[in-house]
């Protein structure tokens, strides 16, 4: 994972070969699953490069997406499709795009570790970082365009509903046109003050994915609050293990 404007990537915190992501309802259950991971990696002499331990907040399902309250009190998801196919369209590897063939149904995922200045947050006013965001906390569109929806930046050319810098606009500019990924977002607090998500979003495609509104969000406004400090890229092969064959020696 390159570096972006406004990133300070840890090393210590970064990259790696190999991303296991352990989830589940049952905190006991995870933290046993994640020794299991770490013993079996150590007697296979790898060595663990880095960690974090995450949850969603008011963890639901609406409408078909995943929803979740993060650092800043404000419910992520809601730019997710919201069926199945819409999923697998945004994100994973089609026939004819240039990839090996063992590769067509995996998904190119991004995981970013961003640190959340709260305390500076949440100084501004309610009304001021829902400008900030784009979007209610409730994630009402601010130009009141239904939440399910995205709303028509068209008709709001110079940004008097939702200023030109926020975030979900800059993210996502054409509402014809969503962004050709999916995300789901976990918080973290690790103490000290050093709180904020672990930003995880799979695509097909980098470029037109992640790497695409990553761009789009240089100069906003909410850049001041965030700092990304580790994650990585990874890829996510298909299911079953075919893959594997393709990818032994000879």
């Amino acid at each position: 994972m390159p570096v972006f404007a406004g990133d300070l990537l840890d090393p210590a915190q970064s990259h790696g070969d190999v991303l296991v992501r352990v989830a589940g309802e049952d905190d006991e259950q995870v933290r046993t699953a994640v020794a299991s991971v770490k013993a079996l990696a150590t007697k296979a002499g790898w060595a663990v490069r880095w960690g974090i331990d995450g949850f969603r907040a008011e963890n639901r399902v609406e409408g078909g997406r995943g929803l979740a309250r993060n650092p800043f009190h404000f419910t992520e998801g809601f730019g997710n499709p919201e069926s199945e196919r819409e999923v697998a369209d945004r994100a994973l590897v089609r026939d004819g795009q240039g990839e090996p063939d063992w590769a067509v149904g995996g998904s190119y995922q991004v995981v970013r570790v961003i640190r959340f200045a709260t305390e500076l947050w949440d100084k501004d006013s309610v009304p001021e970082q829902e400008r900030i965001m784009g979007r209610r906390r409730d994630g009402k569109w601010l130009d009141g365009t239904p939440t399910a929806e995205q709303p028509n930046s068209a008709a709001d050319p110079k940004g008097r509903q939702t200023p030109l810098d926020s975030h979900v606009r800059l993210a996502a500019p054409d509402r014809r046109n969503p962004p050709p990924l999916v995300r789901r977002s976990y918080s973290y607090d690790r103490g000290d003050g050093d709180t904020g998500i672990v930003l995880s979003c799979f695509q097909r495609d980098l470029a037109k994915g992640f790497e695409a509104v990553q761009k789009r969000l240089e100069g906003e406004a909410l850049a001041k609050y965030v700092l990304t400090t580790g994650g990585g890229y990874f890829f996510v092969p298909p299911p079953g293990g075919a893959w594997l064959n393709a990818l032994a020696p000879a």
